[in-house]
């Protein structure tokens, strides 16, 4: 085995695609459970202790290896992971001292078969335990040059980005040196001996052919140090399980949504909540956030959907002062959003409401609720072809509500566009991505600065205007207005015809004629402006042809 803070050479990835060593020779592998803000938030269920498995040493595997699922089994998840390497033996050791005996860290994959997690009963030996389900490597980052609190895993199925999420107090349920200094007190940790940290939101089903790759690093530290690409390539298994020797597969719609990640994902039908139920929150979770509203119905009022097409086009083609008037003059006077302008002049948005509420920043608050898969995150993974994410940020400037990731993301779901009384990072990028953007101002600072991320696809309140999901939006140079969707066509018919009105009068204006009675139109210029409109009405014709 590699000695402790030793840079393990032959660990490396072959380029040629051939299965590099296991650049670690554990006495011992150690996984917790659940550690992640955002794997709770998925899961429903937040630990108030962290707690522990063994996964045999058998069961490692370097980079490059293939993993079976083996026959008559259907449901292999993979759970990118950071793996803690230990360097010098611990046992009791204070929470303080508890990243010094930690040697480096890597990449890791805690593969499961969760065909078999109901018959482990808890000991995930059958299910995480099998030949190659914990790949390891291939290089391993000396834990000296790297903050604990300042790791990254990102895992990509078949080249899609699946999880990311780091290891800061906001993202982690518990640090990471809390493992060494708990594990500790129950066992000694013997140089070698592997922890495994727990798999943030996103772990799903692979199956065989497709590939599985993981990476650690960490990108703030010098040099950013990163593990390498640990990849897996999942393959079928031949050979039945003996009837006679053990339990058998078995799965059912529970294991298939927690393999899957939700129900949808599984191709599972979405369980309707009872009428008179609210749901359960864990005593040490407080008020839990939802990042869905009511499940939309043909008749709910505000329930999304997307414009035709044709009336999309007809928006885009009227200022939002026109609709406005429209509006006002159907007696609304507080549908704009105020303080917010395009991150680049001369950008239309129209599109139909999702919205995004945050509450002001509270550090309690934010470690259970701002890191990880937070409600920010799933709204821009859910935002649809046509959608506008609306976003309360209670006209706080003071940090940012979105960067060029969550833009980038929002565009290739066909978001038309985000709209946020709050700040907006990566301003210059986000405006290269092309994705109108209205705010109310550019700041560096991320979001935890001011805000906490609660829930999507509710009633908000942006820019001093109530928002609803399902209203239309509708932006430009002069700003962004909210037009409730059940009046959307009326309002696009008067602000049409007002158009031509101001069109005609326009022309007048630059005859020379003079202001008063003409702009609007009345007496004898209403009387011409009448005719001048019936006649374009009529169909012309002429000799020959029909016209």
């Amino acid at each position: 085995m590699t000695t402790p803070y030793e840079e393990p050479e032959r660990a490396a990835q072959n380029s040629g695609g051939e299965v590099a060593d296991v650049p670690v020779d554990p006495g011992k592998i150690i996984a917790v459970h659940v550690a992640y803000e955002s794997r709770a938030a998925q899961r429903g269920r937040r630990p108030a202790k962290p707690s522990y498995f063994i996964k045999p040493a058998s069961s490692l595997a370097g980079s490059g290896a293939t993993i079976e699922r083996p026959e008559g089994t259907e449901l292999l998840a993979f759970e990118g992971e950071i793996a803690l390497v230990i360097g010098r033996a611990a046992k009791n050791v204070s929470l303080e001292n508890a990243w010094s005996h930690v040697a480096s860290v890597t990449a890791s994959n805690d593969f499961g078969i969760y065909d078999y997690r109901a018959a482990d009963k808890g000991s995930n030996l059958r299910n995480k335990g099998r030949d190659g389900y914990t790949p390891v490597g291939p290089r391993l980052i000396d834990a000296r040059g790297v903050e604990p609190t300042e790791l990254r895993v990102r895992t990509w199925v078949n080249g899609s980005l699946a999880q990311e999420d780091g290891t800061s107090d906001e993202q982690l349920i518990f640090p990471l040196s809390q493992f060494v200094a708990d594990l500790s007190q129950h066992v000694t940790l013997e140089p070698g001996d592997v922890i495994l940290t727990g798999t943030p939101a996103g772990s799903s089903v692979v199956a065989p052919g497709d590939v599985v790759e993981v990476e650690v690093d960490a990108p703030n530290a010098p040099g950013t140090p990163s593990s390498g690409r640990l990849r897996t390539r999942v393959v079928e298994g031949s050979g039945r399980f003996d009837e006679s020797l053990g339990a058998l597969p078995a799965v059912d719609d529970k294991q298939r949504e927690e393999a899957w990640g939700s129900r949808e994902a599984a191709g599972l039908p979405a369980i309707a909540p009872a009428a008179d139920a609210a749901p359960a929150a864990s005593a040490d979770a407080g008020p839990a956030p939802t990042d869905a509203g009511p499940a939309p119905t043909a008749t709910a009022p505000g329930s999304p959907s997307a414009l035709p097409e044709d009336l999309r086009r007809r928006l885009l083609d009227l200022p939002t002062a026109g609709l406005s008037a429209q509006l006002r003059q159907r007696g609304l006077n507080q549908v704009s959003i105020e303080g917010v302008a395009p991150s680049q002049p001369g950008t239309k948005l129209v599109g139909v409401a999702k919205t995004l509420r945050f509450v002001p920043a509270r550090e309690d608050l934010f470690k259970k609720h701002g890191g990880g898969y937070n409600a920010q995150k799933q709204a821009f993974d859910a935002v649809g072809d046509g959608e506008v994410i609306v976003i309360e940020a209670r006209g706080e400037p003071g940090s940012g509500t979105l960067g060029d990731i969550l833009a980038l993301r929002a565009k290739s779901q066909g978001a038309a566009g985000v709209v946020t009384d709050g700040g907006v990072r990566d301003s210059a990028a986000v405006r290269d991505i092309g994705l109108p953007v209205f705010s109310s101002a550019s700041h560096p600072a991320v979001l935890g600065r001011k805000h906490v991320p609660w829930e999507a696809d509710v009633a908000v309140a942006c820019g001093n205007a109530t928002v609803l999901p399902g209203d239309v939006i509708v932006g430009d140079d002069d700003g962004v207005i909210v037009i409730p969707r059940d009046l959307v066509e009326d309002v696009v018919d008067g602000a049409e015809a007002k158009e031509i009105q101001d069109a005609w009068v326009a022309e007048r204006v630059a005859e020379g004629h003079p202001v008063d009675g003409l702009f609007p139109p009345v007496g004898r210029w209403k009387d011409e402006y009448e005719s001048w409109l019936a006649s374009r009405d009529q169909p012309s014709t002429g000799s020959g042809e029909n016209q």
